[in-house]
């Protein structure tokens, strides 16, 4: 069995903003903000519900949703595989806008509702080491959130590190961010991870032997452009490695050369060499690659680079 990526664009809109399963957004905003009782989403309107995209007209992965519980609140979902720079200013402005558009200029402030904005991440921004944080407005003297109407959610999928069997059953979050990050790599759906009946259901839709043809192939021209973006930042990654250590060799030579010790040169050359590499894997862990990947750009272990990412 093949599973589509959930962190495709296409996928993503497709479980979640899937008109005819509104429960699978619901249970995992409630699972993510960690909504009960009263608070919990009851119902939701999705703005921009799912739907078949041209090529040439593909978008951003946004989920505008109208959400009704007890205080009617509106909610911003964003899934982003890349860092394109700027993201917490972006979520701001997404959140702000969703905010302003509530009121026509005749209405009063007081019909303004709370906007919650939840971004997931394939890639790292905060130096926590949580791979979900929550923000909001606080008071600096106090800690009380005395402006409560903007609220920040960002889940950091390398930050999940978790195995299967480390993920505890009643730990609905978990599952959920295991879906997101794990499904590619699943070729049955674990058992653990048939309830809530919601997930099973978002394996479903991830089946892809029952996409159409359009949808297959919307979901493999994404898939291709990401490959090509990552090929082409491996290669400049690469190069950059390559000019550096040349660059390194050859002060350390030059280093040698004055102290006239070839002791002094080899050690020279052989801590360029790892500085270069730990610099290089730092900027790499910020674009979200991969271990095994950073591992066979910098000649580093797996075991130095988590070193250096934590």
């Amino acid at each position: 069995m093949k599973f589509a990526d959930p962190k495709n664009d296409l996928a993503f809109k497709k479980i979640f903003g899937n008109e005819n399963k509104k429960e699978i957004l619901i249970s995992f905003l409630n699972a993510i903000l960690g909504f009960e009782g009263n608070k919990a989403i009851k119902e939701v309107k999705i703005v921009n519900p799912y739907q078949v995209p041209k090529i040439e007209e593909l978008k951003e992965t946004i989920l505008d949703i109208k959400a009704k519980n007890k205080d009617n609140e509106e909610f911003i979902v964003e899934m982003q595989k890349k860092d394109l720079g700027d993201f917490p200013k972006r979520s701001l402005y997404y959140t702000s806008k969703a905010y302003v558009n509530q009121l026509d200029k005749s209405e009063n402030y007081h019909k303004l509702k709370k906007v919650y904005f939840i971004g997931i991440l394939n890639f790292n921004i905060f130096e926590n080491k949580k791979y979900i944080s929550r923000h909001l407005i606080l008071n600096l003297e106090t800690q009380k959130q005395d402006l409560k109407d903007f609220e920040f959610t960002f889940i950091e999928l390398p930050k999940f590190n978790k195995s299967l069997e480390e993920i505890d059953d009643n730990s609905i979050v978990d599952k959920w961010i295991y879906f997101l990050k794990e499904t590619p790599n699943l070729t049955m759906i674990p058992k653990k991870l048939e309830s809530p009946k919601e997930i099973k259901e978002a394996f479903d839709i991830a089946t892809q032997v029952v996409w159409d043809k359009k949808e297959l192939e919307v979901y493999e021209y994404i898939e291709k452009k990401e490959r090509d973006e990552r090929n082409y930042i491996h290669t400049q990654i690469t190069r950059a490695v390559d000019k550096a250590v040349k660059k390194a060799e050859k002060k350390a030579i030059e280093k040698g050369k004055e102290v006239g010790l070839k002791e002094g040169l080899e050690k020279g050359i052989q801590k360029g060499k790892k500085e270069t590499q730990i610099e290089i894997a730092k900027t790499s862990l910020k674009q979200g690659l991969d271990f095994e990947t950073i591992s066979k750009i910098t000649g580093l272990s797996i075991e130095e680079i988590k070193n250096i990412k934590d």
